[in-house]
C-alpha cells in the first residue's frame, strides 16, 4: 500500500469526501520510514513528486511546498491528502529531530497542536543570539521591532553622530524623545528610539543593538541599577512589555505606533498570509497550465490542416506532371506520323521519278518519232520536280515545326522549374508565418497577456505575412533582373579581357562551337604531303565550320535515358559517317563537340560564341575564378614591373 499512497502518479483520484481519510492512511505510510525525504548533502526532497526536476528544497521550502499544493483548489484529491499528510509530518515528526532554534520548534509544537497555519518565515537562527541568551517563546516584543537609546544628549536623533555610531545595526529611523529637565527648565538628557525593519533581518538588527549595550554592561538592567553621574554613556535595549507599559513619552509612544507580540505570534501571523499567497499562486499555475494545453491543442489541430493542405499540394502537382507528359507523348506520337508519312511519299516520289526516267529514256529512243509524246513526257517531268520541290519545302516545314515544338517544350519545362521553385518558396515563407505565430503566441501567453493582445498580435502576423509575400514576389523579380546583370558581366568580362586571358591560363576564353583545326591538321598531314597538309586542312575546317551554321544540318536524335529525354548526336547521320571515312575519329569528333557547344550556347544562330572557360576542369568558369585569375594576372605583372 505505500507504493500506491507515496506516488503522485496513479491513475485513480478519491472524491473530497473521501481525502480526509486518505490523508490519514499516507500520514501513517510516512510515519512508518519506508521512503527516502533527506538527500545526502543536508537538503530534503517531495516523494510525491518524483518526476520534478528540483528534488533539493530547504526544509522551510519543502513545508512551503507541501502547505501549497494541500491548500490549491485545482489539484486532484489524490495530489491534496498525500501533500497534506506530508506537510503534517514535516511538522510532527521530521521538525523536532532537526537542529532549528528553540522559537521555530515551539512555532512547529503550537501548529500541531491545533494551528493548522503552515510555518513559512523562521526567525533568525540561533547565532543572532551568541553574545546573550534567546528570548523566551512567552517574551513580548513590541512590533514593529524597536530599540531604546536612553542618556543622549539633546538634539542627538537629529545629530550625523549618533547615526553613525548605529549604523552597524542598520536603523531605519530614530525618534528623539523629552525625558528629564533641570531647574531652569532645560532638557538634560534624552530617550531616543530606534526603529528596525518589520522583517526577521530587522529584529536580528534589534537583538544584535541589545546584545552590543548588554556585553559592555549598559543595557536596561544597567540603566535600572545606575549609580552616580552617567552623563556622556549611552544604554540601550529591545524594547518589551515592560517599556510598553511604562509611563512617560515611552510609553505613549510605543503604544500609540506599536503592539505587544511573541515571536510565535509573529510568525503565524506570517504563516498565514503567506499560506494565503502560495494558495492563490498554485491556483493561476494551474489555470496557465491548462491555457497553455489549450493553446497545443490549438497548434496541433493547425499542424494536422498544414499537412493536409501539403498532401492535396503533392497530388495536384502530381496530376499536372501527368498531364504534361501526356502531352509530351502525343507531341511525339504526331511527329512520328508525320515523318512516316512523309517518307511513305519520298519513296513514292522516287519511284515515280524512276518510271520517268525510264520513259524518259524510252521516249528519247523514239525522239524522232514521236515529237508530242516527247512534250507530254517533258510536262510531266517538270511536273514530278515541281512536286519534288513542294515535298522538300514540306519536309523543311515539318523539320522548323519540330525544332518550334522543341523550343517550346524547353520554355514550358524552364517555366515548369521556375513556378515550382517559387511555390516551394511560397510554402517556405508560409509555414515560417506560422512558427511565428506559434512562438509569439506562447512568449505572450508566458508575458500574461490576455485574449485581445492575443487577436492584436495574429494581425500583426497577418500583415507581415502580406508583406513576406510582397518581398517574395520583389525577391524573385531581383534574381531575374541579377541574372540579366550577371550575364551582362561576362558578357563585359569576356570583351576586355581576350588580351590578358591569353596564352596558357587555367581560366580564359573558349569560343564555343568552334572547330579544332589540329584535329583537321594532324589528319591532311597523315594524307597528303607536308606542303599542301597545312592548307588543306585550312580549307577543310573552314568548309566544315560553315557547314555547322546550316540549321538545315540538324545531326541530333532524342533518346531516353533514367525517366528524362535528352538530345544526342546521331551517330548515322550520312554527313558524319562520311566525314570519319574520309578523316578519321579526331576531326569527327572535334566536329561532334563543335555540334554539341552550338545546340547548347546558339541553337538558333548557329555561330561561334565566347564563353569564359576553366580549362582544367573542362566546364564553364564561375564569376569567382575568372575574378581569381585577374588578380593572379594583375600580381605576376605587377612583380614583373
Amino acid at each position: 500500500m505505500e507504493a500506491g499512497l507515496l506516488s503522485d502518479e496513479e491513475d485513480t483520484d478519491v472524491s473530497d469526501s473521501e481525502v480526509e481519510d486518505y490523508e490519514e492512511e499516507c500520514y501513517q505510510a510516512l510515519k512508518t520510514g519506508n521512503h527516502r525525504i533527506r538527500n545526502p548533502d543536508g537538503t530534503f526532497r517531495c516523494p510525491f513528486c518524483t518526476g520534478k526536476k528540483k528534488q533539493d528544497y530547504q526544509f522551510k521550502d519543502l513545508l512551503q511546498h507541501a502547505t501549497g499544493i494541500g491548500a490549491s483548489s485545482s489539484r486532484k484529491g489524490s495530489q491534496k491528502a498525500h501533500h497534506r499528510a506530508f506537510a503534517r509530518f514535516l511538522q510532527l515528526d521530521l521538525a523536532p529531530s532537526l537542529s532549528l532554534p528553540p522559537a521555530l520548534k515551539a512555532a512547529f509544537a503550537a501548529a500541531a497542536a491545533g494551528d493548522p497555519s503552515p510555518i513559512q518565515s523562521p526567525p533568525p537562527s540561533s547565532s543572532s543570539y551568541s553574545a546573550s541568551k534567546p528570548p523566551r517563546e512567552d517574551e513580548l516584543f513590541v512590533w514593529p521591532w524597536m530599540a531604546v537609546l536612553v542618556n543622549a544628549p539633546p538634539g542627538a536623533a537629529d545629530g550625523d553622530d549618533l547615526k553613525e555610531k548605529l549604523s552597524d545595526f542598520n536603523p531605519v529611523d530614530t525618534v528623539h524623545l523629552h525625558e528629564e529637565d533641570d531647574l531652569n527648565g532645560k532638557s538634560t538628557c534624552a530617550t531616543v528610539i530606534v526603529k528596525f525593519l518589520k522583517n526577521w533581518g530587522g529584529f536580528k538588527n534589534a537583538m544584535d543593538f541589545e546584545n552590543h549595550f548588554r556585553a559592555s554592561h549598559r543595557g536596561k538592567k544597567e540603566w535600572a541599577e545606575r549609580q552616580g553621574d552617567v552623563s556622556g554613556v549611552l544604554f540601550g535595549w529591545i524594547a518589551s512589555a515592560e517599556d510598553y507599559n511604562a509611563g512617560g513619552a515611552l510609553g505613549r509612544y510605543l503604544k500609540k505606533h506599536g503592539d505587544l507580540k511573541t515571536i510565535l505570534q509573529v510568525i503565524k501571523e506570517e504563516s498565514k498570509e503567506t499560506g494565503k499567497i502560495v494558495a492563490i499562486l498554485a491556483n493561476q499555475i494551474d489555470i496557465k497550465n491548462q491555457y497553455l494545453h489549450d493553446l497545443e491543442v490549438r497548434y496541433n489541430t493547425t499542424s494536422h490542416s498544414l499537412s493536409r493542405v501539403m498532401g492535396e499540394k503533392d497530388q495536384l502537382h502530381q496530376a499536372y506532371n501527368d498531364e504534361m507528359r501526356n502531352l509530351q507523348r502525343n507531341a511525339r506520337e504526331t511527329t512520328r506520323k508525320i515523318f512516316d508519312e512523309n517518307e511513305k511519299l519520298r519513296m513514292e516520289l522516287d519511284l515515280k521519278r524512276k518510271e520517268i526516267d525510264l520513259r524518259c529514256k524510252e521516249l528519247d529512243k523514239l525522239e524522232a518519232q514521236n515529237e508530242g509524246d516527247k512534250k507530254k513526257l517533258d510536262d510531266e517531268k517538270q511536273k514530278v520536280e515541281l512536286a519534288t520541290i513542294v515535298q522538300k519545302e514540306a519536309e523543311e516545314e515539318v523539320l522548323k515545326l519540330v525544332e518550334d515544338q522543341k523550343k517550346e517544350k524547353e520554355a514550358a519545362l524552364a517555366r515548369i522549374l521556375q513556378l515550382e521553385k517559387e511555390l516551394d518558396q511560397k510554402q517556405q515563407l508560409e509555414l515560417e508565418i506560422e512558427t511565428l505565430n506559434w512562438n509569439l503566441r506562447v512568449m505572450k501567453h508566458l508575458e500574461g497577456q490576455n485574449d485581445a493582445d492575443i487577436q492584436e498580435m495574429e494581425q500583426k502576423l497577418e500583415r507581415e505575412r502580406e508583406q513576406l509575400e510582397f518581398l517574395n514576389s520583389a525577391l524573385i523579380s531581383k534574381e531575374r533582373q541579377s541574372n540579366d546583370e550577371l550575364q551582362e558581366a561576362r558578357k563585359e568580362l569576356i570583351k576586355g579581357l581576350e588580351d590578358l586571358l591569353s596564352g596558357r591560363t587555367l581560366i580564359g576564353i573558349k569560343r564555343m562551337g568552334e572547330l579544332d583545326e589540329k584535329a583537321f591538321q594532324n589528319a591532311c598531314r597523315k594524307k597528303y604531303k607536308a606542303e599542301e597538309a597545312d592548307i588543306k586542312a585550312a580549307e577543310l575546317c573552314s568548309s566544315w565550320q560553315e557547314e555547322l551554321k546550316k540549321p538545315a544540318w540538324h545531326p541530333f536524335k532524342i533518346v531516353t535515358s533514367d525517366g528524362k529525354e535528352q538530345e544526342v548526336i546521331d551517330e548515322d547521320d550520312t554527313n558524319l559517317k562520311k566525314l570519319w571515312i574520309e578523316l578519321g575519329d579526331d576531326v569527327c569528333n572535334a566536329v561532334k563537340t563543335a555540334l554539341v557547344e552550338l545546340n547548347d550556347y546558339n541553337p538558333s544562330g548557329r555561330y561561334v560564341i565566347p564563353e569564359l572557360w576553366n580549362f582544367k576542369e573542362r566546364r564553364k568558369a564561375t564569376m569567382k575564378e575568372v575574378i581569381v585569375a585577374i588578380l593572379k594576372q594583375w600580381r605576376s605583372q605587377k612583380r614583373k614591373r
